[in-house]
């Protein structure tokens, strides 16, 4: 399984349904078995009413919401004809939105409106789940080949757009198929920050996008990515048959295009507020992290779990990874890094500056135009450049040693 496909499936299975003693909730197989959006929507109804005074049905509520936030992200992506270039390492562009043979005409404004209303709706996510108390008694069984997102906008919740079926696309980069063993797991509180973390982590990548003005990379570069929603040079860059022009394949014309995305990265600062919301949200992630193994170290059982502690033996189902008390400690101090970086208090190295580094509380609390090539060669970041304590690589080294094969970025991905 790659690694976005835990990824992937971390957004998609925490639908979590639970009921709650002396709480007229719904029946939780009616959110994760459902067949049909609407039924799935009406159980969530219910369950968004009875969330302020049961603990279940906000944490079920919470999670319901960011499965209905990346439904509401494959929707606008497969109303538009996307298509994912596969051969990019692009992870979220990777997600198996089935072809749309009538896409609608997309424009800037509605690529916009579309990530709003999924960040809008992972906010909501997340302020559900932050209702339920660090005490509630939290736990379901959730086969994922039994939980869906509707990925083509019909209504329906159908087999081949399972969790399960979608990670196995993700896995060998092929369309969904519904015949995937199941993949149970019991979710509990700790998973509940787990999300919640996620929702953050999210909302700063669609923040950090939403501050800026990016038209010229989508007028410029976006029709490799939906080929056929009428952007300005389709008609003079796309091949015509989608897949050989003058001998150039699919994938050749969409790197060009990358590359062109790439050089297009110059955006002006429209909505600073959003930039300075991006780090609050990475800051939050961070502390909701701790949040979450401080549950886990807390678990008495070990029944199916997600993310395992290092006294839950037995390697995940997902990732085939066990985790011990070092992987925790190298987290955790991980964690502690990546939070002094966005409070400035270490800087981040740049490769042509010895004695200065960034300053990433800066960078996004006084944002200035952001410039993807000058970033990366120096001119971008100077306004951000002090003295002070920077960040080495055997500070970082030491870290990811400690979790082995598996790389430290396969860790990150599933601990959150």
């Amino acid at each position: 399984m790659t690694r976005f496909s835990s990824l992937l499936a971390s957004a998609l299975i925490l639908l979590l349904p639970v009921s709650s003693a002396g709480a007229a909730a719904p029946e939780p197989a009616a959110l994760f078995e459902a067949k049909t959006v609407a039924d799935r929507d009406s159980t969530l109804t219910a369950l968004e009413a009875a969330a302020p005074t049961d603990p279940a049905s906000a944490y079920a509520a919470g999670a319901s919401q960011f499965f209905t936030a990346l439904e509401i992200l494959a929707g606008g992506l497969h109303r538009h004809g996307f298509e994912s270039p596969q051969s990019f390492i692009l992870p979220l562009m990777r997600l198996p939105v089935p072809d749309n043979p009538n896409p609608e005409p997309l424009t800037y404004d509605g690529f916009r409106a579309i990530l709003v209303a999924f960040r809008d709706r992972l906010e909501k996510s997340a302020a559900t789940l932050d209702s339920v108390p660090a005490d509630a008694g939290i736990g379901m069984e959730v086969d994922l080949t039994r939980l869906g997102i509707d990925l083509n906008e019909d209504g329906q919740i159908a087999p081949d757009e399972s969790a399960a079926a979608i990670m196995a696309s993700l896995s060998r980069g092929g369309a969904p198929d519904p015949a995937v063993p199941a993949l149970t797991f019991r979710f509990d509180r700790a998973d509940g920050y787990w999300l919640q973390g996620y929702a953050e982590f999210l909302m700063a990548q669609a923040d950090f996008w939403l501050a800026h003005d990016f038209r010229n990379a989508f007028d410029g570069s976006f029709h490799m990515l939906f080929p056929r929603a009428k952007l300005p040079l389709q008609d003079a860059l796309v091949p015509p048959d989608g897949g050989m022009s003058g001998g150039m394949l699919s994938s050749e014309w969409r790197i060009a295009d990358f590359i062109s995305l790439v050089h297009l990265v110059n955006w002006p600062v429209v909505e600073p507020e959003r930039r300075q919301a991006a780090r609050r949200h990475l800051m939050e992630m961070i502390r909701l992290s701790r949040e979450d193994w401080k549950a886990i170290r807390a678990e008495t059982d070990n029944d199916r779990e997600w993310l395992p502690g290092p006294q839950q033996k037995g390697a995940s189902p997902l990732t085939g990874l066990e985790v011990g008390e070092e992987q925790v400690q190298a987290w955790h101090a991980a964690l502690d890094m990546a939070e002094d970086l966005l409070e400035g208090r270490t800087l981040l190295p740049h490769f042509r500056i010895a004695d200065k580094g960034i300053n990433m509380k800066r960078f996004f609390d006084e944002p200035k135009p952001f410039d993807l090539v000058l970033s990366i060669t120096g001119p971008a970041i100077a306004p951000y450049l002090e003295t002070g304590k920077i960040l080495t690589g055997e500070e970082f080294d030491q870290i990811q040693r400690q979790f082995g094969g598996a790389g430290f970025l396969t860790f990150a991905l599933w601990f959150n």
